[in-house]
């Protein structure tokens, strides 16, 4: 692999994640950004980091990059996405979720299209072995046509942006036409700064007629983390006997569990995500995780909100900015 300066913004847990994928890869990590000494140092120690920074923009504007990792909480990845793809870099990783609004999301997805930054967001799940066997299968025809997709999660932003993901994987990236979906706000939680709803429903249209459901929190159905249901079977990842993948085929007696034997174990998966990220940087091609795919997934998340807040079905493309959670939350408290 051709030499590249790489450095991580965020040296926690997913940074370090980051920082094994490069490893991996062969490329050495210059610098790292963290606010708080003991990730930094921590983070810097283990990967042999010559040039540690407090502030990411010191780091920017002093290093000469070719790639930087985003390893933050979602509420600052616009800014930092933004500095960095104006600090003159090639490629940009970030972890996921986008943004914390869809306004935010576009525009820094734009700030990278504007500035000829490849970006990613780290949907890893697209290189573990368990969905990778599950593609296969589809496309083999092992349960003849996708008609329906599911999954349950404990939410729709941080955990589902995962399985929305998942579904364009399933669906060979088929665009969706529209989302009608319903949230319950309980007590919400917050993860990494962000407020989630305790309950959720999200049912989505494709183009080419598959449908899909996501439920969440206290509304999540006691079943797989997905199911696909197709003209001739039905597969299911990490169903009620917690097998990785099984399958029940027309005809057959029962479920039969899938061997997995392509893809990488889950561990593995960000190793993964970070190599094709190097690997698209120096042939050209689309990442695997390529900022577009990553909008497709980030836009069902906001449009369910939205089409909670309207009580209606959404048409898209989205033609809001804001979050519709957020927004309705704020008004609550107004209130």
């Amino acid at each position: 692999m051709e030499s590249m300066r790489v450095a991580v913004i965020g040296c926690g847990r997913r940074g370090i994640r980051h920082g094994e994928g490069y490893e991996a890869s062969g490329v050495q990590i210059v610098a790292c950004a963290d606010p708080f000494d003991e990730a930094r140092g921590v983070f810097a120690q283990r990967f042999g980091v010559v040039h540690p920074y407090a502030d990411y923009r010191d780091m920017l504007a002093s290093e000469d990059l070719d790639v930087v990792s985003i390893c933050t909480w979602t509420g600052l990845h616009k800014e930092m996405i933004i500095a960095a793809a104006e600090s003159g870099i090639r490629a940009i990783h970030s972890e996921k979720p986008v943004a914390t609004t869809w306004g935010d999301a576009k525009a820094l997805y734009q700030a990278c299209v504007d500035h000829d930054v490849m970006i990613t967001f780290c949907h890893q799940r697209r290189f573990e072995d368990a969905f990778v066997k599950t593609k296969a299968l589809l496309d083999q025809g092992a349960i003849g046509d996708l008609v329906r997709v599911e999954g349950a999660c404990p939410n729709l932003f941080d955990w589902g942006t995962h399985w929305f993901d998942m579904f364009f994987f399933y669906n060979d990236d088929t665009p969706a036409q529209w989302v009608m979906g319903q949230i319950d706000f309980g007590e919400p939680t917050v993860l990494f700064g962000v407020p989630m709803e305790a309950w959720g429903l999200s049912w989505i249209r494709w183009a080419n007629g598959v449908e899909g459901l996501l439920t969440t929190g206290g509304a999540a159905m006691q079943g797989p983390r997905n199911r696909l249901m197709g003209t001739a079977g039905i597969i299911e990842i990490m169903g009620s006997d917690n097998a990785p993948v099984r399958i029940w085929r027309d005809g057959s007696e029962g479920w039969e569990d899938v061997i997995l034997d392509v893809g990488v174990p889950a561990r593995q998966a960000t190793i993964a995500a970070t190599r094709d990220l190097l690997e698209a940087l120096q042939t050209g091609r689309e990442p695997m995780l390529s900022g577009r795919k990553a909008l497709q997934a980030t836009e069902l998340i906001f449009a369910t909100y939205e089409s909670s807040r309207r009580r209606g079905r959404v048409a898209l493309p989205l033609e809001v900015e804001d979050s519709a959670l957020l927004s309705m939350l704020e008004e609550q408290d107004e209130g």
